[in-house]
């Protein structure tokens, strides 16, 4: 790189050729896959399923790309707060959550509105059979056949993960959805039962 420093770059001049080439759909997005960029959150990922046709992503490798690339790129996503050798496993990562999100891949569609993240909680625990498996039961509750029952303990459950493993998401389930979801005070001060 000029000015001196360790590690290779991309060179602009392939990467502007080879996206200048590609013939460009209306409603297309440039994505350059960088630790720089913002973080990739499944609200990204139905933006980028339900609002555009087309996906370009230019993958870093080395120490990353030419500060021009940049200028082709209308966002920047990130994987997360770490660096990878390259930018295909965030290009898979992003691709597998857009193409999952289009119609017709989930065989139930119902399937995506019921998973992590969807509304802004973790996902309750799943069970299969059998009941008891090294001496670990399947909650009573799920077996009960009680529909009300089992839905009030997925969201309880939903809670409960979300308050201890993910904190910042908790936090801000608690400050955007309180109110539309009901949360008592014990739950919005961080208690759980």
């Amino acid at each position: 790189p000029y000015g001196g420093g360790v590690g290779m770059l991309l060179k602009p001049e392939p990467i502007f050729a080879a996206v200048n080439s590609l013939p460009r759909l209306p409603s297309s997005q440039v994505i350059l896959l960088t630790p720089q960029g913002s973080p990739l959150t499944q609200t990204t990922l139905q933006d980028l399923a339900t609002h555009y046709q087309q996906l370009i992503l230019i993958c870093g490798h080395y120490e990353g790309v030419d500060e021009r690339i940049r200028y082709l790129a209308d966002r920047e996503i990130s994987l997360g707060d770490f660096v990878l050798t390259c930018g295909e496993i965030p290009a898979l990562a992003l691709i597998n959550g857009v193409v999952r999100l289009l119609p017709g891949t989930v065989g139930k569609v119902e399937s995506l509105k019921a998973e992590s993240f969807e509304d802004g909680l973790l996902d309750y625990p799943q069970y299969t059979r059998p009941a008891v498996f090294q001496d670990w039961p399947v909650p009573d509750v799920l077996r009960s056949g009680n529909h009300q029952l089992i839905a009030q303990w997925r969201r309880d459950q939903q809670i409960k993960r979300t308050q201890q493993r993910r904190r910042d998401l908790w936090e801000q389930w608690v400050k955007g959805k309180s109110s539309e979801f009901g949360v008592r005070s014990s739950e919005s001060d961080g208690k759980s039962d």
